[in-house]
């Protein structure tokens, strides 16, 4: 499986005249993925480039087919104007997501869409299993692409840092999950795969999804958490995503919670993971996927989710008060891979309990609802290869009305 960039757009940049010209491809369609469709006038304007150079650009990119023109838009004052879009078929990528209790494989284009995925599910991440059944989904997953395949610049791989951790609440047995310790994943898929492989922490390349095409498009500096098998977070400071010198920033399920007894102080994951609802339900009887889905508010688990809830929440809220005391946050965002209407009622009852929280000397945020759901981690992961090649060195994840 061999994947090759569309054009010379795809390589990196230098200093010389030919990585000046690559770099203002790179701001072009960086400025029609940000702000969609543009008229060559206003690519010119958005990016500073003088028409020419702009005309000039745009041309080129058309004929490399990553852009393609739109019908013209008539009815205004002045010339019918033609918008210029991202073409879907321009460049694919390859999203991976090895979960706790799942692996997504999934293939999007160059506007973001999902083209074609595959999932598998198991109870904890056996090594021996997830890797031949990763092979296997890429080679679907490539296969239904066709020719397009050629067209894959890369792949994106999102994963828990330390994949065999919380060993105990998966329920796997001793050693399996301790292999993991000794497995660079990334090298494992770029040897699979042929293809250059970027890799970021599972809940930081959802972080990415929601900063390029979701709630990100609209504020600059939030807290971003996850409601997975574990809840974690990502981060982003003045619009840019920021994985901290560890990759590990916006770790929100290890933060400690206050303990009223003295009592050696539980994590946030402890009490705000969709596991431990997942736990709770079994021992009531109820089957584990419960905690994922609608069936969370049928008439005989509700009493159990709402306790959660009413927990989770608490714990919730008293992270982003700290966060947001730390950080001058404007807004935190909360998504999952739950039900919609759970995340919208744990977004209620976090600002119910925010309302309790004193914010003298601080600067309360919005909490916002995620836009991308169970599957932005997986998206995010395939975001990673789309910017490595596409966006400009300096402009990665960098959200500006000048571009």
């Amino acid at each position: 499986m061999n994947g090759r960039a569309p054009s010379q757009t795809a390589r990196p940049g230098g200093s010389n005249q030919v990585g000046m010209r690559q770099f203002n491809e790179r701001i072009v369609l960086q400025a029609i993925r940000l702000h969609g469709p543009l008229a060559k006038a206003d690519v010119a304007r958005l990016t500073r480039l003088s028409m020419q150079t702009a005309s000039m650009i745009v041309d080129r990119l058309i004929d490399d087919g990553l852009l393609a023109k739109q019908a013209r838009v008539r009815g205004r004052i002045g010339q019918p104007s033609v918008p210029i879009a991202l073409r879907p078929e321009g460049a694919y990528t390859i999203g991976i997501k090895v979960g706790r209790r799942s692996l997504d494989v999934l293939a999007m284009d160059f506007v973001g869409q999902v083209r074609n995925r595959e999932v598998l599910e198991y109870a904890y991440p056996d090594p021996h299993v997830l890797f031949p059944a990763l092979e296997r989904n890429l080679a679907r997953v490539l296969a239904a692409l066709g020719d397009d395949a050629e067209k894959v610049v890369g792949v994106g791989v999102a994963a828990p840092l330390w994949l065999g951790g919380w060993r105990d609440f998966l329920g796997a047995p001793p050693g399996v999950l301790d292999e993991w310790n000794a497995i660079d994943i990334r090298s494992r898929i770029a040897a699979m795969t042929g293809l250059p492989v970027e890799f970021a922490k599972d809940t930081t390349a959802a972080c990415a999804a929601e900063l390029v095409m979701g709630q990100g498009r609209g504020i600059r500096t939030f807290l971003y958490l996850f409601v997975g098998t574990f809840i974690g977070g990502g981060l982003v400071v003045d619009g840019r995503l920021h994985s901290g010198p560890h990759g590990n920033a916006g770790a929100v399920g290890s933060i400690p919670l206050p303990s009223a007894d003295g009592s050696t102080p539980r994590q946030l994951l402890h009490a705000a993971s969709g596991f431990v609802l997942e736990q709770r339900l079994q021992a009531a009887g109820a089957a584990a996927a419960c905690a994922h889905d609608h069936r969370a508010f049928d008439a005989q688990v509700w009493p159990i989710t709402d306790r959660w809830l009413d927990e989770a929440c608490a714990a919730i809220a008293s992270v982003v008060a700290t966060s947001s005391a730390l950080i001058d946050l404007e807004a935190t965002v909360i998504d999952g891979e739950i039900d919609r209407q759970l995340v919208r009622e744990i977004i209620r009852r976090t600002q119910r309990e925010l309302d309790r929280i004193e914010w003298e000397g601080m600067m309360r945020p919005q909490l916002l609802e995620g836009t991308i759901g169970a599957d932005a981690r997986a998206m995010g992961g395939a975001i990673l290869p789309l910017y490595a090649h596409f966006a400009p060195i300096h402009e990665l994840f960098l959200k500006s009305e000048n571009v």
